[in-house]
């Protein structure tokens, strides 16, 4: 008679991983919301929500930070998803904080660097005690610092020296009055483990992920696609190139990378085979310094 086996799968590893730190979440803390921007990390982590809690609907809402620099398909199919699961969805507009007079826009017109007094304003006025984010550590090296559990003060700032240790799959959410708690489900997953986890639940994503004809520039050595929120430069030829996205964030600083692969399986294979993160080839609001993203997140960014 042979033995049975008690082994489980990478994936089915990283899932139930995923699934223990969401259910500890809303055993700990009293109002949870889950960040959802339409991108592919934060719909796995809405999948991985939807298995958590079933048969009942997620117990918390999603919460998107809107720059209003957004690709149309993110955001079509981020309101059909939502629709889809009946979850609320609690919309923190920067366009809103910019006529307000809360923030202002920088002179080369990205607004990342000021989502984080919007994120920050709207943690406050919801009384969000903690925010399930869909970093990955394999993204960037700010990240790679950061526990499951990531620890923010009063005024929602990161300090990558006061972290909390992390033993046995021990999360300690204790927290005072105005401090919060940024929780990373994703942290252990890789880009190729997020896509494998897409082509096993059968995961819908916005068509922006797979190949595609859009009118790009090349800008340092980037495919920007050009649109209302990134026009060409004076001196700039647009073509029409066959591209895709491997991460989405804001039109005017996400770039596309050339790309035949059209289905999961072809994408699959593509970051089997890629040296370069998702971010390092795609975002420009990274390029600023190499302390870029620690910078805006000790300011309290995702």
């Amino acid at each position: 008679m042979s033995q049975p086996t008690y082994r489980v799968s990478h994936l089915d590893a990283l899932e139930a991983e995923s699934i223990f730190v969401m259910r500890e979440v809303v055993a700990e803390f009293e109002r949870p919301v889950l960040l959802f921007s339409g991108g592919k990390d934060s719909i796995v982590m809405l999948r991985l929500a939807e298995k958590a809690f079933a048969p009942a609907r997620i117990p918390f809402p999603v919460m998107h930070v809107d720059t209003g620099h957004n690709f149309p398909e993110v955001l079509e199919f981020r309101d059909r998803r939502v629709a889809e699961l009946g979850v609320q969805l609690v919309v923190a507009s920067v366009p809103e904080a910019l006529e307000a007079g809360l923030v202002r826009e920088s002179p080369d017109g990205m607004r990342n660097r000021i989502q984080t007094p919007v994120l920050l304003d709207a943690v406050e006025k919801y009384r969000f005690d903690a925010l399930f984010g869909g970093a990955r550590r394999d993204e960037e090296k700010a990240r790679a610092k950061e526990r499951v559990f990531s620890f923010r003060d009063e005024f929602g700032q990161w300090d990558p020296k006061n972290q909390r240790p992390e033993l046995w799959a021990l999360y300690n959410g204790r927290v005072h009055a105005a401090e919060s708690i940024r929780v990373f489900p994703l942290s252990n997953w890789t880009e190729l483990d997020i896509w494998h986890y897409v082509a096993r639940e059968r995961v819908a994503l916005p068509e922006i992920y797979f190949a595609h004809d859009r009118e790009v520039v090349d800008r340092d050595g980037m495919l920007y696609a050009v649109n209302e929120h990134l026009p060409r430069r004076a001196g700039e030829e647009s073509f029409v190139g066959r591209v895709r996205y491997r991460t989405v964030g804001d039109a005017s600083c996400t770039a596309a990378v050339r790309s035949d692969a059209d289905t999961i399986e072809n994408v699959i294979a593509e970051v089997a085979a890629t040296r370069i993160t998702e971010r390092g080839a795609t975002r420009g609001d990274d390029k600023f310094s190499e302390a870029a993203m620690e910078d805006r997140k000790r300011e309290g960014y995702f």
